[in-house]
């Protein structure tokens, strides 16, 4: 069996989840979600990349470890406290730029057919505002989710909500996608040209 236990971490990680622990936030990806972004990412030269779900910037900084130098990633969390961490470690990267707010309403300023790579960790993006959020999508481009395999912290009716994601990513003509019933949970999905 394959492990990802070699796989080399960007350099901010352990820093990123020493603080993270410490502000009691534990929904960071894992290492080996981390390393598919990684390389997912490096499929997108000079690419507009979108993360939908900051958080402290773990995944944020598997995605930018990926890139190359022309590529730009936008990451959005509603959390101010919660990227103050990714801020910190991560802020002084030129590919990256922050936003505060709400991520639907940063789907709703964006513009279509816009992106090349689009990681969903968040509600907006994946449980509500999907369809806006598949609008961003080049085609061609890919649209990442995680977090598909029930846990027992999930609260009662999550299942149901994970289940009408994956029958409604199903049901579209214009997608072709994988489900990986791996680390977490993985569907990747990409736009029919």
């Amino acid at each position: 069996m394959l492990h990802n236990k070699n796989s080399r971490e960007p350099a901010a990680i352990e820093a990123i989840n020493r603080e993270a622990d410490a502000l009691g936030f534990n929904m960071s990806c894992d290492t080996e979600t981390g390393s598919l972004l990684r390389t997912l990412a490096a499929s997108c030269p000079k690419g507009r990349l979108l993360e939908l779900g900051t958080g402290a910037g773990v995944s944020t900084s598997w995605i930018l470890d990926g890139m190359c130098k022309e590529s730009v990633l936008l990451s959005v969390e509603s959390d101010e406290s919660v990227q103050g961490i990714a801020q910190k470690h991560l802020g002084g990267d030129e590919r990256l730029r922050l936003f505060v707010m709400d991520g639907a309403d940063l789907i709703q300023e964006l513009e279509a057919g816009s992106f090349d790579f689009i990681f969903a960790d968040t509600w907006p993006g994946k449980f509500h505002a999907l369809e806006e959020a598949l609008a961003l999508l080049k085609p061609g481009g890919l649209y990442i989710i995680d977090d598909l395999i029930p846990i027992p912290s999930w609260s009662e009716g999550h299942p149901a909500k994970v289940d009408t994601l994956i029958r409604s990513l199903d049901s579209r003509e214009d997608l072709q996608l994988t489900k990986l019933d791996w680390s977490t949970g993985i569907i990747i999905v990409t736009k029919k040209h």
